[in-house]
């Protein structure tokens, strides 16, 4: 780098100038450039820790448990990773932070496309803010099939809330399967209760199965839909509304306003045909408009409400039990499922027990049933090779 110490382009000016949009930072040319700012003044130099390298066990804990914004997105990118070398360190991480969880309000967001679920997620996030709440938004991406890269674009959407100091955006890619959604959101979710953060909010995008996985790991569910009521319906399956703790009709302003209460009606309409999403609990339809902020604290006292309403009825714990034995059941399907395509002689077989299938020589039942003879043998042969040599 030395040899470009007193290299200026002809463009850049010999001193610094303040009107000037391009300028030379310390380092190149000697000019020192104090102006550039920050996009988030919240790391801005000195508020930003220096950390080099893999954090241990004991730093990741310690950040997240003081409210360290960086140690917790690299707790979470820990978390996140697929490699299995980091999937004990990660585990071990959750595991002393685990004390510190389930204390948070967690709340599921859904809607067809273009019902405005991120400018309303703004909104209601700001509001709380500002009421002294720290909210943490978990958004889960959809992720391209063909190039695996994921749209992880909230936090730009979301730009007034991402600069907030109590609240924290969190775009996470689904991985393109719905275990992984389910295990990672699960995690970063905990991780951000142990940091301190007393709201989550979950954005899925509205699309497939996502919902119902959503649905496994909140406290209260929310659909955001769109005015003229009539059209959208079409859109919307009637398994979507099942699990709706309310529905909110988005956009309720200005010459929209009178689409929106007919909306609100047909929706009041179709609810009396649906089983209660949560015992002891009514759904039903509001209006918001998140441009207007208006129907927001209203919202949040219908979700408070429901929290109180649940808590003493006791489907609120009944919920959050339900979801830990799901989450503990999904796990050991998702490790079995590793342990059984990851087998070094089940990948030596594949090939011809898949050939065999396809040729019409054996049918998929005979197929599976090979598979598993030849699993179970290599276990047993694994287990009786480690009583005979406990020391290997």
């Amino acid at each position: 780098m030395g040899k470009y110490t007193n290299t200026r382009p002809d463009w850049v000016p010999e001193h610094h100038d303040g009107k000037f949009t391009t300028s030379v930072m310390s380092g190149i040319d000697g000019v020192k450039d104090t102006t550039v700012g920050n996009l988030n003044p919240n790391l801005a130099q000195g508020a930003r820790p220096k950390m080099r390298g893999m954090l241990s066990v004991e730093e990741y804990v310690k950040g997240v448990a003081e409210g360290n914004r960086m140690v917790l997105s690299r707790a979470i990118t820990l978390i996140e990773s697929n490699s299995p070398r980091h999937f004990p360190k990660a585990q071990r991480v959750l595991q002393a932070l685990l004390p510190r969880t389930g204390k948070a309000l967690r709340i599921g967001i859904t809607g067809v496309p273009g019902a405005g679920k991120s400018t309303m997620i703004e909104a209601f996030g700001n509001m709380l803010c500002d009421a002294g709440h720290r909210v943490a938004v978990l958004t889960v991406d959809p992720t391209s099939s063909v190039t695996k890269g994921s749209i992880l674009g909230d936090k730009t959407r979301m730009g007034t809330l991402s600069r907030r100091e109590n609240a924290f955006i969190r775009p996470s890619p689904a991985g393109g399967t719905l275990g992984g959604v389910a295990r990672k959101s699960r995690e970063t979710m905990l991780l951000c209760e142990a940091a301190g953060y007393d709201v989550i909010l979950i954005e899925t995008v509205g699309v497939g199965q996502s919902e119902t996985t959503v649905r496994s790991m909140v406290d209260f569910f929310l659909l955001v839909v769109l005015t003229g009521a009539g059209d959208e319906l079409q859109g919307i399956k009637k398994g979507i509304m099942e699990l709706a703790d309310a529905i909110v009709i988005n956009k309720a302003d200005g010459d929209n306003l009178l689409k929106a209460k007919v909306a609100r009606g047909e929706y009041e309409r179709m609810i009396e045909f649906l089983r209660p999403a949560t015992p002891g609990w009514q759904t039903h339809a509001y209006l918001v408009s998140a441009v207007k902020k208006t129907g927001l604290s209203e919202l949040w006292d219908i979700i408070r409400l429901f929290e109180k309403t649940t808590k003493e009825n006791g489907a609120f714990r009944k919920r959050r039990e339900g979801q830990l034995l799901d989450w503990m059941n999904s796990m050991i399907d998702e490790h079995l499922h590793n342990l059984f395509f990851d087998d070094p002689v089940i990948l030596g077989r594949m090939p011809e027990v898949r050939d065999a299938v396809l040729s019409g020589a054996i049918s998929p039942s005979q197929g599976v049933a090979e598979l598993i003879h030849i699993f179970d043998v290599h276990r047993a042969a694994d287990r009786h090779v480690d009583l005979l040599h406990p020391d290997r």
